[in-house]
């Protein structure tokens, strides 16, 4: 009685020894390392990964290996390491082409790393960074694509009779008809600019109401915050930073965590920058319809730009900064369609003027009595004007700002325009010495925690005790071990649920032993008892888990951040305490007690 057959015996131990064996590469620690990657996003090779370690090589620098990992090369160094000097040199070498960070990197045997294992990754309460907090203007987005709306209907309705006026005010269009105007014919010219508009009359019947549908605003608005987060990944990459996390929070809002970075100034102007540019004709008469005055930089007059623009930042896929004759440029390439209508209207314009609008819109704080309230300034300006002499298309250059205004316009292009403004919510910097405070606190609670339930199973429970804590140290392997497979970050709260679940997978086992107890004091044997102890308790250890588990999952669903690092370590807990509580302590037990004939148990 009592006896688990040889093949479970021996799974029991297989998935111990590969909870070991994953759980392995967090005893090896970290060191400084480099982190380089392509600016186009391309995995970089094996040639990229010798040019590298020759030019290193060239410059008297032995680091202690360099390998490529998710194709970027990683250069690792000894502890202690001065980064500073070594990434200047990088940087001024390679620059053009290559982003470079400094980060840290785990100091793995290489064996380990070929087999594609890794250590658990921190989070930034633990590792030290910047997390910026930044909600999206998802209003200004649906702004835009009624301004969008209104200029093609102006372009549509030209050429209908009776045609009064398209007036565009807190995102609806009101189409204004002269008496002559077929309202009918007005509508269905309205509804092949976008058949999923809503057009209604007026009351007076002299004009139609266009207004975007609850389901248009609704994907207009999650498309906003999407490729909102698309583009500042492509902005946090072309910074260098290693390892950032950018993700959705809530509807309009975005987390970003920049792990390693320690002043946020270097970074909070390229998150929250909607800088761009537009590319307009001159309208020297001043008289054309929809035509208005821009002002001009400091120094430079205002001029009067015709409606239609022709080229827009969201139709620019490169953008470069360099120098010519000793000005600053930025050199510009324009996607298939902004080249056909850059060419278009270069064929047409010869000899005229064209002017490059720089547009930025940021977030102003003032005070409305007692209260803190912010308003949206838009800066539009006149950067440069340029007489058209020759007819070009995709690729050209602009001239008009300073040094440091083209190198951040020239990121910002290339990293992709934002399709609605960000503005920043909240902002905590973590210094690494904070960081590894928060490690050397938490590990020290789950060491205390630990220690007690062990010496507590043991004087209480005596060998079965003992053999609870077998399980209890294994199940904190297990954790480690599926932290770091599925390379889940551990935060604070992380080690919060480890330390909880440490008490979670103990009480299973007294749940165990005090079943068993019972059974021995109302005159079962001591092999009955065992089996009796394991199989009734059973059904009260897994409903409490599975509602505790339940609960985990829907705070990982719901939950943001901290919650998740917490519901996460939970789950994985709960999961493998289960297993070490009830199958792996059996193993042992049975190991142990099974097939003998035995008088009594030190339980």
């Amino acid at each position: 009685m009592n006896k688990y057959p040889a093949w479970l015996n021996f799974l029991v131990l297989i998935i111990l020894i590969t909870g070991c064996f994953l759980a392995l590469p967090n005893i090896y620690g970290s060191a400084p390392a480099i982190q380089i990657a392509n600016k186009n996003s391309v995995a970089l090779n094996e040639t990229q990964l010798e040019e590298y370690s020759s030019f290193l090589n060239q410059i008297n620098i032995k680091p202690e290996s360099v390998y490529i990992e998710n194709g970027r090369i990683v250069i690792r160094f000894d502890s202690g390491t001065d980064l500073g000097p070594i990434s200047e040199a990088l940087y001024n070498q390679f620059n053009q082409s290559s982003n470079i960070a400094q980060t840290l990197a785990p100091k793995l045997p290489t064996w380990i790393r070929e087999l594609g294992l890794g250590p658990m990754s921190l989070g930034l309460d633990l590792r030290g960074g910047v997390y910026v907090l930044l909600e999206v203007d998802t209003k200004s987005a649906i702004d835009t694509r009624m301004e969008i709306y209104q200029n093609s209907l102006i372009d549509n309705l030209r050429k209908a009779e009776g045609l009064h006026r398209v007036e565009l005010n807190n995102q609806v269009i009101r189409v204004r008809l002269n008496k002559s105007a077929s309202l009918e014919e007005t509508r269905d010219i309205i509804s092949r600019v976008d058949p999923d508009l809503v057009i209604t009359d007026s009351s007076d019947g002299k004009s139609l109401i266009v207004r975007m549908s609850d389901v248009q605003i609704k994907a207009r608005e999650d498309f906003a915050v999407d490729q909102n987060i698309t583009t500042l990944r492509n902005r946090v990459n072309q910074l260098g930073v290693a390892e950032p996390i950018v993700q959705r929070q809530g509807l309009d809002r975005i987390v970003v965590q920049l792990p390693g970075v320690q002043d946020p100034n270097e970074i909070n102007n390229i998150l929250t920058a909607t800088a761009t540019l537009e590319f307009r004709m001159v309208d020297q008469s001043g008289t054309e319809p929809g035509s208005r005055r821009y002002l001009g930089r400091p120094g430079q007059n205002s001029q009067i730009l015709k409606r239609k623009i022709i080229a827009s930042g969201d139709q620019i896929v490169d953008a470069s900064a360099g120098s010519s004759e000793g000005r600053p440029i930025v050199s510009i390439t324009l996607d298939s369609a902004g080249g056909e209508s850059m060419l278009e209207a270069t064929m047409e314009n010869l000899g005229k003027p064209m002017a490059t609008v720089f547009i930025e819109t940021r977030r102003e704080a003032f005070t409305n009595g007692e209260k803190l309230e912010y308003r949206d300034i838009k800066t539009e300006e006149i950067i440069s004007t340029a007489t058209i002499q020759g007819v070009f298309k995709n690729r050209f250059q602009i001239t008009g700002l300073n040094p440091g205004e083209a190198r951040e316009l020239a990121l910002l292009l290339r990293a992709g325009a934002l399709a609605a403004p960000v503005f920043k919510i909240d902002e905590r910097t973590i210094g690494p010495s904070l960081g590894q405070d928060n490690i050397d606190r938490g590990f020290n609670a789950i060491k205390i925690g630990f220690l007690a339930v062990i010496v507590f199973m043991m004087f209480y429970y005596k060998i079965f005790g003992l053999i609870a804590n077998i399980a209890l140290f294994s199940n904190l392997i297990f954790i480690v071990a599926m932290l770091s497979l599925l390379q889940a970050s551990l935060t604070l709260p992380g080690i919060a649920g480890i330390v909880l679940t440490v008490g979670m997978a103990v009480d299973a086992n007294v749940l165990i032993f005090e079943r068993i107890r019972e059974e021995i004091s109302a005159g079962e044997s001591p092999q009955v008892a065992i089996h009796s102890g394991y199989e009734k308790a059973f059904s009260s250890i897994a409903d409490a888990n599975i509602t505790t588990l339940i609960a985990a999952i829907v705070l990982f669903g719901f939950g943001t951040g901290p919650i998740k690092g917490f519901a996460i370590t939970l789950m994985l807990g709960i999961i493998t305490s289960m297993f070490t509580s009830i199958v792996g302590t059996r193993a042992l037990v049975n190991l142990i007690y099974g097939g003998r004939k035995l008088k009594k148990i030190p339980v």
